[in-house]
């Protein structure tokens, strides 16, 4: 289905809202946006877990993830459904749910390449527009090109930045691990999926013209959460929500 394209100025009550929510890893793009759809009563999408779930499918199934043409090649085989039900998001591969498996070290380290493959791109913002095409009332999304490449025309764009220490510290927290040396593990490999990407030729990771910019580094969830549904209740008037 076609993206949101609402023309300047048309009537669109009718039009589902869009809400991204774009950054790097760490930000706290998941935890955020879905409290803010629950609040709202809007659906919600991680679109990183579905380029995990191809991943996570392409090494269970023996494609060598570094090797951007089979990847390519098998990229249309996976049948990658994901659940938008704020309350209870899922995210199933050819049924099985996997949204555990998605979110291990050896997924982590794969993702980046996966993503910069352009057909894997091309096959998952046609979901991603789907979904959005298919809520009931609007959508928040989060991700990485979403502002700028699968909804350019979304009602509100947010880029959330932190520094990598910051994102470092969270990222372990959420993970369960404690000490300078796991702590700079993750700092590492966080700065490495920064750079890739962000340096990737395929939608990289970018902050769109028209996107509001909240650093989240000395903010708390809660901050942020309520500081993006203001910025949402600015454009009430045109969002009808």
């Amino acid at each position: 289905m076609a993206h949101h394209t609402a023309p300047s100025g048309a009537d669109r009550s009718d039009a589902p809202v869009i809400v991204v929510l774009d950054g790097p890893a760490g930000t706290g793009k998941s935890t955020v946006s879905r409290e803010i759809a629950s609040r709202l009563g809007l659906s919600f999408l991680d679109t990183g877990a579905m380029y995990r779930a191809m991943t996570y499918w392409l090494l269970q199934n023996g494609v060598d993830v570094d090797d951007a043409e089979a990847v390519a090649n098998a990229s249309g085989k996976p049948t990658v459904l994901s659940g938008t039900d704020a309350a209870g998001p899922t995210i199933t591969v050819d049924g099985q749910d996997v949204s555990g498996p998605i979110r291990g070290s050896e997924v982590t380290a794969a993702v980046s390449a996966v993503s910069a493959v352009p057909e894997v791109r091309t096959r998952m913002v046609d979901l991603q527009r789907g979904s959005a095409a298919a809520a009931p009332v609007g959508i928040v999304a989060e991700g990485r090109d979403l502002g700028t490449v699968v909804f350019p025309d979304a009602d509100l764009k947010v880029f959330l930045t932190a520094s990598a220490e910051i994102r470092a510290t969270r990222r372990a927290a959420q993970l369960g691990v404690s000490g300078p040396v796991e702590t700079a593990a993750i700092l590492a490999d966080i700065e490495r999926r920064d750079a890739a990407d962000s340096g990737r030729a395929t939608s990289p990771l970018a902050k769109a013209a028209d996107a509001v910019e909240v650093d989240t580094t000395e903010m708390s969830p809660d901050e942020v959460i309520d500081h993006i549904i203001g910025l949402v209740r600015e454009r009430a008037a045109v969002l009808s929500i």
